[in-house]
């Protein structure tokens, strides 16, 4: 997921970039330096986010999971009253 997220935010950021450019008529030489330092810069931040959110989403269902299997434990160890015919 992080790769991802790198990739996508880091493309973004570096057409983005070159689009403000040409739209201001900036120097062209500037203007990539500009793209290729917010794409490395945005890959990383993507990176990092795409990281967070993966862990917080294993969590989540780690902890479901832990629940679950726990409601499971206490309903089978719990005595059933005798049934009378």
């Amino acid at each position: 997921m992080a790769r991802i997220y790198g990739g996508i935010l880091g493309l973004v950021a570096f057409l983005t970039t070159l689009a403000r450019g040409g739209v201001h008529g900036n120097d062209p030489e500037a203007t990539l330096w500009a793209a290729w330092l917010s794409l490395l810069a945005f890959t990383g931040l993507g990176l990092v986010l795409g990281w967070l959110g993966g862990w917080l989403v294993e969590d989540a269902i780690h902890t479901q999971l832990l629940y679950r299997l726990e409601e499971q434990k206490e309903t089978r160890s719990t005595p059933r009253p005798a049934q009378t015919a």
